[in-house]
């Protein structure tokens, strides 16, 4: 062989070579971004809180999405994506890396949980509900809305509860989200449509808007037909012009603590606490429960009436008003007759 032909075989193994091996290696490497074909099954990545660039590689190629980790962790890197957010994502098998890193960047799946929060429930009825909730505690909500974590413009000072100042509503309730951002969804979406009622700047018969929230309260927990709101309404405004104690049956279950025992005795009647109406005088120290848009209309614009008494007066649960003791019995004896009161 002659020199110059050794020469020459030199040359292409020193540079065509590995322009060879290069081209091959890119090739292979753009495939392992864009791979041909179409994809295949779906699967799903569940990326954990700490989980860095490799390990995430590391998963989607055990699930098939890609098949060279590595090569996501150079891509990855190339491009400044070193931080995806933990969650869920819909992958595909065999989609490559590209796409798994423009997916990833998408962020999570969000996958929501619904909790319905009714009227005249009790903050630790809330609580309940939404300790159901998978990953939820009901007591970090309940403790979250006695210790200030989360604060209504609505609530005085000296005052650390939520209590009547939780909208009722249905919530959409991700896995990211906290006891305390649910708190503050409820309290928020409260504020944002007391607000829109003119709740703010309100004052009825010189009862300020936290007071006007009490009386939402109280008529929340006894009405049952949209017609007698307002009229109840109306008689705790009276009764308190009049210095007359409430005497309102809600408050005193309140002040025993047992939402499903309704029943009342006269022994009820003497519990020593700040939410038996029929010992103090005048509201309650906070509302009794999560107030609908129509109580808190009702509270808002009471009836014009000069009724002090009402009664369940059938089984509907609509009720008779009364201006003195003795139409008010009357309407009682009614009640009995009709099998509504023992």
């Amino acid at each position: 062989m002659t020199r110059g032909r050794r020469t020459a075989i030199v040359i292409i193994a020193l540079v065509v070579v590995p322009l060879v091996v290069l081209g091959s290696g890119a090739i292979w490497f753009w495939w392992q971004l864009n791979p041909p074909g179409g994809r295949g099954a779906k699967v799903e990545l569940v990326i954990e809180q700490g989980w860095g660039v490799p390990r995430i590689g590391d998963e989607l190629n055990h699930l098939g999405v890609i098949d060279s980790s590595l090569v996501f962790n150079i891509y990855a890197r190339l491009n400044g994506d070193t931080k995806f957010k933990p969650g869920t994502y819909e992958l595909r098998k065999h989609m490559g890396v590209s796409a798994a890193v423009k997916a990833l960047k998408a962020g999570p799946r969000i996958d929501y949980t619904k909790v319905t929060i009714p009227p005249g429930l009790w903050l630790n009825e809330v609580a309940q509900r939404v300790g159901k909730i998978p990953g939820k505690k009901a007591p970090a909500f309940l403790q979250a809305s006695m210790n200030n974590a989360v604060r209504s413009p609505f609530e005085p000072d000296g005052i650390n509860t939520l209590e009547g100042l939780l909208w009722p509503d249905t919530y959409k309730v991700s896995a990211e989200e906290d006891e305390i951002q649910i708190l503050k969804t409820m309290e928020s979406t409260f504020e944002r449509k007391a607000g829109a009622l003119g709740l703010v700047e309100a004052n009825v018969q010189g009862h300020g808007p936290y007071d006007i929230i009490k009386i939402a309260s109280l008529v929340e927990s006894e009405a049952k037909t949209a017609a007698d709101r307002p009229l109840i309404a109306s008689v705790i405004y009276n009764r308190l012009a009049q210095g007359m104690k409430l005497q309102i049956d809600a408050t005193l279950i309140y002040a025993r603590g047992n939402p499903k025992k309704r029943t009342l005795s006269d022994a009820d009647k003497a519990i020593d606490s700040p939410y038996n109406t029929y010992k103090i005088d005048g509201l309650p120290p906070t509302p009794i429960c999560a107030v609908s848009e129509a109580s808190l209309r009702a509270a808002l614009a009471p009836a014009q009436t000069d009724f002090l008494y009402y009664v369940v007066i059938d089984k509907q649960g609509d009720h008779a008003f009364a201006r003195t003791l003795a139409e008010h019995q009357r309407n009682i004896d009614r009640a009995r007759q009709a099998g509504v009161l023992p």
